[in-house]
């Protein structure tokens, strides 16, 4: 289907959404769909709550987020449960101004922008719907035009409060236009629309000296005072300010700390009263969500500012701090370079990983306890088993610091170097030792890394290379054994003929002499000791493939070189041990004899196939393999 007839479609279903009816008609649907009738933090909570909720580990994960916002399921869970349920609930929280609070490019904006559009597109659902007076700038809830003294029939009869005053300009109207008969007012339903500004605004403070308060609370149309003779009267007033335009949904205060003092009096009484002041008239009603954002510098300099107690005392703060998880890292920069030009590059497995490590580690404070390094603590904090640590230790590791992950390499760096590197050397290829140079080169010219800072860095990078040299030498060790499978399997076979006489007490026989031996401990321990297994273990780790292989045969299969992944990665690094001069010599000859050119080409084209390599980087790796265990 073409474009064109795709926007023709979508033209098609907004119309068909569009309702414009009377109030009368507006209270039958409201019997029918009361939720219609929400406030805006109850629409934001129920947008985010609509979109499913999944539980992992105990705890929640939000499908609203997923995609877009990564490592941060506990500030979103605190985000949601602490403040959207209850302001949800019409609890006080909801007269708080929300303000994130974190480090630069740490997923503020975006968790803005992202409740902007979604508030955008839930209007057009049947759960989102919004329907306002008609012709109203400041798209007004229909239900204020319910008298006070009724409020509580409205009440018994609808099972729906309702908070606020009619705006001056309605009031008028509804004199004016409609004789006072509340029931032939015009409602129609309205869609969210940060570009029409419609219940989505956005403030950004400039030049004290050249803003007017009128950019939040609308100004006097002096066009009109000679028509309608009165600045008091509402019809010379326009509604345009981005308290206006915002009601019955969200505005962003963008760094609201920065603003002149005279723009936040207004949010007092807002927050609190769910009004605002504006020209020469009573106080106007709004019901919409207020966020904002800053660091953590700007917020300690303005809750130390006593002239700010007021208005501190209405501020929810949500701490969002950095990811400190390796693998949702990565996810975020595959999110990145994804929507980038420089999609088409090629990037060697591990690269992002790598990079994802050296920024993980920069914002890891170091551990208290002396048994853990930061290493080790960056593996648990990303899911991963460490020998001798449990979750307790985890609990424990993220008590120490109130303020980790407010402080770090920042996601965007990671991904300028990345690009620089690409742009600068224009090639279509890049690996985990490229970025790593392009960051190290990078810290020298970023100004706002102290010494201290830069050593540190520089440590980060050191740990995230031999990580990489690690990962290196498992691919290539993995490419290598596959190569050589055979000898795999009767590595193992003779493990497993030796593990059963072992645990069963038995001898076995010689296949040349047929005299009945021992079994073979130096075989055996020898692939053990591949994957740390001690002395000690060494009898409840053989008991345990017995069962296994036990296991297998009661269910009529076969236990072969898959069945066991640890046992599985003990053969391969002993084979790999033992084909480490086969390695260094093909990897590192100039001129390879014809049976090691075509080992070489077999374990290229299974780095290529398998693995996610294309020729060059897979011939960088091997490369880079042979280098180091030439060392």
């Amino acid at each position: 289907m073409s474009i064109l007839k795709k926007i023709e479609m979508y033209r098609q279903e907004e119309d068909l959404l569009k309702w414009e009816g009377t109030f009368a008609e507006y209270l039958e649907i409201l019997k029918e769909k009361p939720w219609v009738a929400q406030s805006a933090h109850s629409r934001v909570y129920n947008m985010i709550k609509d979109a499913g909720i999944d539980e992992v580990n105990g705890k929640k994960e939000y499908k609203f987020f997923s995609n877009q916002l990564f490592g941060l399921e506990g500030s979103l869970e605190s985000l949601v449960e602490e403040y959207f349920h209850p302001a949800a609930k019409r609890l006080d929280v909801r007269k708080r101004i929300l303000l994130l609070m974190g480090p630069v490019s740490g997923g503020k904006s975006t968790l803005v922008t992202m409740l902007k559009r979604g508030l955008e597109e839930y209007t057009y659902t049947d759960r989102g719907a919004v329907y306002a007076i008609k012709g109203c700038p400041m798209h007004e809830d229909p239900l204020h035009m319910i008298p006070h003294n009724l409020r509580k029939d409205f009440y018994d009869e609808y099972g729906i409060r309702i908070e606020g005053n009619l705006s001056p300009l309605n009031l008028m109207r509804l004199q004016e236009e409609y004789n006072g008969k509340i029931e032939d007012v015009m409602v129609e339903r309205v869609f969210f629309s940060e570009d029409k500004r419609t219940g989505i605004g956005t403030f950004s403070p400039s030049d004290p000296k050249s803003q007017d308060i009128a950019d939040l609370t609308g100004s006097i149309d002096f066009s009109t005072i000679a028509e309608y003779g009165s600045e008091s009267d509402p019809r010379a007033y326009r509604f345009d300010g981005e308290l206006n335009k915002a009601n019955r949904g969200m505005m962003e205060f963008q760094e609201m700390l920065k603003c002149d003092e005279k723009f936040l009096w207004h949010l007092l009484s807002l927050t609190q009263e769910g009004n605002f002041k504006a020209g020469r008239f009573a106080l106007i009603s709004a019901d919409e969500l207020i966020v904002a954002h800053t660091n953590e510098t700007e917020y300690r300099s303005f809750i130390s500012n006593k002239k700010n107690e007021a208005l501190h005392s209405r501020i929810i703060v949500m701490p969002v701090p950095y990811n400190l998880k390796a693998s949702e890292e990565e996810r975020i920069y595959e999110k990145m370079i994804r929507e980038s030009d420089v999609a088409d590059v090629h990037i060697a497995p591990h690269t992002l990983r790598i990079a994802a490590i050296f920024t993980i580690l920069t914002r890891l404070k170091e551990p208290k306890k002396g048994d853990i390094d930061l290493v080790k603590k960056m593996r648990l904090y990303d899911g991963e088993s460490v020998e001798g640590f449990s979750s307790a230790d985890i609990k424990e590791l993220q008590n120490e610091y109130g303020d980790e992950g407010m402080s770090g390499i920042d996601p965007r760096y990671v991904i300028n170097r990345i690009s620089s590197t690409i742009i600068r050397k224009d090639i279509t290829t890049i690996n985990a030792l490229d970025v790593l140079r392009s960051l190290k080169d990078g810290l020298d010219q970023h100004s706002s890394i102290t010494n201290e800072l830069r050593e540190k860095y520089l440590n980060c990078i050191s740990l995230a290379r031999k990580e990489y040299d690690e990962i290196a030498k498992k691919e290539v060790q993995k490419a290598f054994v596959y190569s050589y499978e055979e000898s795999a399997k009767t590595l193992m076979d003779n493990y497993l003929d030796n593990v059963e006489a072992y645990c069963n007490k038995n001898k076995l026989r010689d296949p040349l002499t047929g005299e009945e031996i021992n079994p073979d401990e130096k075989l055996m321990r020898s692939i053990e000791e591949q994957i740390g297994i001690s002395e000690n273990a060494k009898k409840s780790f053989r008991e345990e493939i017995l069962i296994r292989i036990s296991a297998y045969a009661r269910k009529g299969k076969r236990f072969d070189y898959n069945s066991h992944d640890r046992l599985r990665e003990a053969i391969q690094k002993k084979l790999f041990a033992d084909l480490k001069d086969v390695v260094k010599i093909t990897t590192s000859t100039k001129t390879p004899d014809e049976q090691q050119l075509k080992k070489v080409n077999e374990v290229i084209a299974r780095l290529i196939d398998e693995h996610g390599y294309n020729s060059t980087s897979a011939n960088d790796l091997l490369r880079y393999v042979g280098s180091l265990l030439n060392r």
